[in-house]
């Protein structure tokens, strides 16, 4: 009946026999799908004697056969995603009923599951709270949003750089949870006056998430900010990035050399740090030294030393710089460049024989030039140390199922140099793209690689204006110019162009 050798590489679909209880074939590690259209029981090696012995207590015999650990681990994953949407559909709604009664032990409170996915407890907020980082995983939210106001509170999720309200809570139920969330982030559940900041770690489907805290008192109540984290293993490719081609071989080149500085720009939110670390993806190498400076460390990865700065201490941007120097390394990458003496310390390491990444909040590539001027760097500092800057943004891409054809008003076709009478595309909403109009985000950018022209420029002018004017006339594609292509291919609405800097300079 059991087909002793293992089944390699197979992605199976989930199935439910309706005669059995799909949770406790689940808990017995016995699975049920489909194979060259007959239903088949699935065991592995690991879990061999529960689910045999499961097995042999079923009424109806199914072809048995044994998974490899891969494709197991992944059937396995589906059957828990399953039963937890299940969990979601009536879980709003209990919660609130549930906790009206009276509160919960602290004994409740304390308990907490190794894996979300399998969490069995009864609680009802650890429940809640469980199910809240699964649906904000599942929907692609960067961040989650408990808020309170006089007499309800609310739970919003920042999807594609959009805040989307997921659910109206009980003002008693929001206390609880945010309880329940200090709890697992080590945080004092007793102080409810003063900001607290903590992370936690979760696992969900056998991978873990670093979720990092933010507890904030006001007038209504405390308030809660979770970022959720990815992993060294999730930090996509330059190529998955979403940039074009020509200017991910453009800065390709400039991370093959052996020194300078490589700055990424642009508002919060636009990407700056999964580029800075998709950038030391493309350059880690056995032979190198890689060390970071951040704050906080967003991305935990195996290879590369990280830093995280400490204020309360004196571990400054520019204390760590120092001391980074001395330890021999390759690259350097600085989360953010602050002030004048970290600026200086990142030019002096690009001089010295390093490639220093960094990140400045400017909203074009001109106007870094004219940032690091104020900060007190010289302009020969700037054009003998910088290689490059990106100025990027991250643009909402329209749902292709539900888009529907617009034409520009003359009057904005007039404002932002878009031929009058172009067809154009607005968001609608559908089911597929959670009615937001929008499916996902791609990153595009403007790059300035210093050459002999701009270094020439340099010379006479820092200013951002004149800086501008050279960089267009020598072919530089701006973020505004790459909205409005985006917006006449049909790729963006007006709205998310305007919004992203459409005719901005």
């Amino acid at each position: 009946m059991l087909n002793l050798e293992p089944l390699h590489n197979l992605h199976l679909e989930v199935y439910e026999p309706e005669e059995l209880n799909t949770d406790l074939n689940v808990k017995n590690f016995l699975l049920f799908s489909e194979l060259d259209g007959e239903i088949c029981a699935f065991i592995c090696d690991r879990y061999l004697v529960d689910a045999s012995n499961y097995y042999t207590k079923l009424e109806k015999q199914y072809k048995l056969h044994m998974l490899d650990e891969d494709s197991y681990e992944r059937l396995y994953n589906r059957f828990l995603e399953l039963r937890t949407d299940k969990t979601m559909e009536t879980m709003q709604e209990d919660s609130s009923d549930e906790n009206r009664d009276g509160d919960i032990s602290l004994t409740d409170f304390l308990r907490t599951s190794s894996d979300i996915l399998t969490s069995e407890e009864s609680a009802p907020i650890i429940k809640f709270v469980n199910a809240l980082f699964y649906q904000a995983i599942k929907k692609r939210a960067s961040d989650i949003h408990i808020e309170v106001q006089e007499k309800r509170g609310e739970v919003r999720f920042r999807i594609d750089g959009m805040l989307i309200k997921n659910a109206d809570l009980e003002k008693k139920v929001v206390n609880l949870i945010i309880s329940r969330i200090k709890v697992i982030s080590n945080l004092d559940i007793s102080e409810k006056r003063i900001p607290q900041d903590g992370r936690t770690q979760i696992k969900i489907a056998g991978e873990s998430l670093d979720v990092r805290v933010s507890v904030l008192p006001t007038f209504y109540g405390e308030r809660v900010v979770m970022r959720l984290l990815m992993q060294s293993s999730q930090i996509p490719q330059i190529t998955e990035l979403g940039f074009n081609n020509e200017l991910i071989g453009d800065v390709k080149k400039l991370l093959r050399a052996s020194h300078g500085i490589i700055l990424v720009t642009g508002p919060t939110g636009s990407g700056k740090t999964t580029s800075l670390h998709s950038f030391l993806r493309e350059v880690e190498e056995p032979e190198k030294n890689l060390l970071t400076v951040e704050d906080p460390v967003e991305y935990k990865s195996d290879n590369i030393s990280q830093i995280q700065v400490n204020e309360k201490v004196g571990l400054t941007f520019a204390a760590a710089l120092r001391s980074i120097l001395r330890q021999d390394p390759d690259v350097i990458m600085i989360g953010e460049i602050r002030d004048e003496e970290t600026a200086a310390i990142a030019v002096r390491a690009a001089l010295t024989g390093h490639l220093v990444f960094s990140t400045l909040h400017t909203n074009s590539a001109s106007a870094t030039i004219s940032r690091l001027a104020d900060m007190g760097i010289e302009p020969f500092l700037i054009s003998s140390s910088l290689l490059g800057i990106l100025a990027q943004r991250l643009v909402r891409v329209l749902c292709t199922h539900c888009k529907e054809i617009d034409v520009i008003a003359e009057e904005f076709a007039v404002d932002y140099n878009i031929q009058e009478g172009s067809e154009i595309y607005k968001a609608c909403g559908c089911k597929q793209c959670g009615y937001s109009g929008y499916s996902g985000r791609r990153s595009i950018g403007e790059l300035l690689v210093m050459n002999d022209k701009i270094r020439e420029l340099l010379k006479t002018t820092t200013d951002e204006h004149s800086i501008k004017v050279a960089l267009e006339a020598d072919g530089l594609k701006t973020i505004s110019r790459q909205l409005s292509l985006m917006l006449v291919n049909g790729e963006t609405s007006l709205d998310e162009a305007i919004r992203i800097g459409l005719g901005h300079a």
